[in-house]
């Protein structure tokens, strides 16, 4: 009988639990989108977050997490993580037994980072709501994680170039999830196109109330869950993240009452969202009452942010690029306002990378606004390639009738 190795129950107890937290946020996605777009298009687009969900988990399972831990991992030279990086391949070479850290094993580490890898694709998709077939969907999902989301894995969270070679500093997805998500989503948008027929807004608002709420509740693994045992710093995100997305809420809600002459419940909801998203890559990394001030300039920002899209007539239906882009930005350069050695002793290490508190403020700007580009613009490239083999956009009558009729052949709803 072969002996078993022997982890910290505590913390593995606890990334089992954040990891499924994190799993629930994708649902939780699914629901928040749902009820933002018309009663004819809800199955269409909580498909594609649940699709997600399963797809991810093969290509993860396949060759994913090889791609993004395991290479020249540490070694900081390898720096796109889709050069030779298949050693890990069906997690060949692990086992039960198999440890992570002292903490944890192994399988709880990738099972964890699946679910991020699930979740971030899934956020592109608010944006081109009610326009995009599904076939043309399933291969932008599968190219954007081998060509974005893994790469940006290995360099940030594997061992890779940004990290190791700049010092970047990302706790729990600002650049890898967010930023990414958000520029590739302002690419769709102005790829595909405006909506052909008006929708009528959000269809069921308590919908989007349940989806905030998974959301909200699945964040505090996302982000306590990324220090990947329990600690002081695990407490101090899992306490950050509530302050900035309470601050964003009450920010949006108060600008929205004060502009619009409305306190609006979606208005409320989305400040939350923009909260936890801006927070997300420096829960870790500051104290409580720079989170305060976080949540404040996510709401206000992110609040601007919409606003100037609409000004600019971008069709993101779903405030992709306003909440996700631009808090995930913000949220890395606060990073580098903000952070604290006294919080974490990573960040002390990155201010002697980069020569000080200036030059690390300049490099998580320049990083991140770097990797929001390369994102925009493969992801407008991915997309015309995409559309010579498979049409990206529906038809009109498509759209009209609704894309959960015309491309699923279900409602979500029975007839009137």
């Amino acid at each position: 009988m072969v002996a078993l190795a022997t982890f910290d129950t505590g913390s593995t107890g606890f990334m089992l639990v954040a990891t499924s937290l994190v799993m629930l946020m994708t649902p939780g996605l699914a629901f928040f989108y749902g009820g933002l777009v018309g009663r004819k298009h809800t199955l269409t687009i909580m498909t594609q977050s649940f699709v997600s969900l399963a797809w991810t988990t093969v290509i993860w399972f396949i060759c994913g997490y090889s791609l993004c831990f395991s290479g020249t991992m540490g070694e900081g030279t390898d720096f796109f993580g889709l050069i030779g990086n298949f050693k890990l391949a069906f997690l060949k070479g692990t086992d039960l037994n198999t440890p992570f850290s002292d903490a944890i094993p192994l399988y709880v580490f990738v099972a964890y980072q699946m679910m991020f890898a699930i979740i971030t694709p899934a956020l592109i998709t608010g944006a081109f709501a009610n326009r995009v077939r599904f076939s043309a969907y399933m291969v932008f999902l599968t190219l954007w994680l081998f060509f974005v989301y893994f790469p940006l894995v290995h360099m940030v969270w594997g061992g890779g170039l940004l990290a190791t070679n700049f010092g970047v500093l990302d706790f729990a997805g600002g650049i890898v999830v967010h930023a990414s998500a958000g520029m590739a989503a302002l690419a769709s948008v102005l790829f595909v196109g405006k909506r052909r027929s008006a929708d009528s807004g959000p269809h069921s608002i308590p919908l989007v109330a349940l989806g905030t709420g998974l959301l909200w509740f699945g964040w505090y693994g996302f982000n306590a869950g990324s220090e990947l045992e329990v600690d002081t710093i695990t407490a101090t995100a899992f306490l950050n993240t509530d302050i900035a997305a309470s601050f964003a809420a009450t920010t949006w809600l108060a600008l929205a009452w004060i502009l619009e002459r409305k306190p609006k419940f979606v208005g409320l909801l989305t400040g939350a969202v923009a909260g936890l998203a801006t927070i997300t890559p420096a829960a870790g990394f500051v104290t409580p009452f720079y989170a305060m001030i976080i949540g404040i300039a996510a709401g206000a920002v992110c609040y601007g942010a919409v606003a100037l899209k609409n000004k600019l007539n971008w069709d993101d239906a779903l405030d992709v690029w306003g909440v996700h882009g631009v808090g995930g930005v913000i949220g890395v350069i606060m990073l580098g306002l903000f952070g604290s050695a006294a919080v974490n002793p990573m960040v002390a290490d990155s201010l002697a990378l980069a020569g000080g508190r200036g030059g690390f403020i300049l490099t998580q700007t320049i990083v991140v606004l770097i990797v929001g580009l390369y994102c925009f613009l493969f992801t407008w490239a991915m997309l015309a390639v995409i559309n010579m083999f498979i049409t990206v956009r529906v038809t009109k009558e498509e759209e009209e009738s609704g894309l959960d009729a015309s491309l699923h052949g279900e409602s979500a709803y029975m007839a009137d």
